[in-house]
């Protein structure tokens, strides 16, 4: 098995197109499965340029579903699980509008993509934008990425080191202002954080559908960490821009890179809490290290309900 997670550098939409559609076409002449997830303004862009071949790729708005990194992984292997033999992804996590609170998950998600992907037969193209995208995000889809394709062609990326990128995510501060509301969370007192949630949430804005979506993302992060961080933590909720963000500390590890991203089976008695935490939050950052772990979650203020 072959697994290649090449990054396209583009400068253009004739680069783009250039650069996706034949990677495209040479999956379907092999019959390969073809996903392409990327922002929506560039959906329309490849529908038309794949003309009448277009009714057989999957289409994502990775606007849409990847807004959180975190759910990206989780749904490309729930896909690639479906289907044998080798397939091929186009996956944009990375545009020009992703905010420096949002940038640092989808740092860590393309390096995560080595790491979840490793051994399975397939290809994951990740095209980024020279001309508006920065330095310093080029230079970590270097890092991410063992090729790199751009003007002169293919070329191994010198800087290939994702460990790296997901050392320096998972050790990132996660500031907390000085007007957050806390509270203690020890065994046996999730009702307790229910009603704290719950309460917060309404205070701060978020419509009843969201209100629901946070208390559950609250409760499941109390509950793994009292499970896994010493037995007891702190969560801490407060309005930030247009965003009500949860964070929650303890005194644990967390030492699987890909917690939270790893399908669960049926028959498995857990692993599911950080699944669901990625797939109702806006945004999910974590700072984990020996001393301690952070879960931070965004809920964006009259956003809709996440799928």
């Amino acid at each position: 098995m072959t697994f290649a997670h090449p990054a396209l550098f583009y400068s253009d939409e004739e680069s783009y197109i250039d650069g996706i559609v034949p990677f495209v076409m040479e999956g379907l002449a092999n019959a390969e499965p073809v996903v392409v997830a990327v922002p929506s303004h560039s959906l329309v862009l490849l529908r038309d340029a794949l003309s009448g071949f277009a009714h057989l790729v999957t289409f994502i708005d990775m606007a849409d579903s990847g807004r959180n990194p975190g759910r990206i992984i989780p749904d490309l292997r729930a896909f690639a699980d479906r289907h044998r033999g080798p397939l091929r992804i186009i996956a944009e996590p990375v545009w020009e509008g992703r905010s420096d609170v949002e940038y640092p998950a989808c740092a860590l998600h393309e390096a995560l993509v080595n790491y979840a992907f490793s051994g399975r037969d397939l290809s994951i193209l990740c095209p980024y934008n020279t001309t508006t995208l920065s330095h310093d995000v080029l230079a970590d889809a270097e890092k991410t990425h063992p090729v790199v394709i751009d003007a002169g062609g293919h070329r191994p990326s010198d800087h290939f080191h994702p460990a790296r990128v997901v050392v320096a995510a998972h050790t990132m501060p996660l500031p907390i202002p000085e007007n957050a509301v806390s509270t203690s969370v020890g065994a046996g007192a999730m009702a307790a954080v229910r009603a704290f949630a719950r309460e917060q949430a309404t205070k701060l804005g978020l419509t009843p559908d969201r209100v629901h979506d946070f208390t559950l993302a609250v409760t499941e992060l109390a509950t793994n960490s009292v499970r896994h961080g010493g037995g007891e933590s702190t969560v801490r909720v407060w309005a930030e821009s247009e965003s009500i963000v949860c964070q929650v500390n303890d005194n644990g590890h967390i030492t699987d890179v890909l917690a939270g991203r790893t399908p669960v089976h049926a028959n498995d008695p857990g692993g599911r809490g950080l699944l669901l935490v990625n797939r109702l939050a806006d945004l999910v950052r974590t700072q984990t290290t020996s001393s301690g772990t952070a879960i931070q979650v965004r809920f964006d203020l009259g956003n809709k309900k996440a799928t």
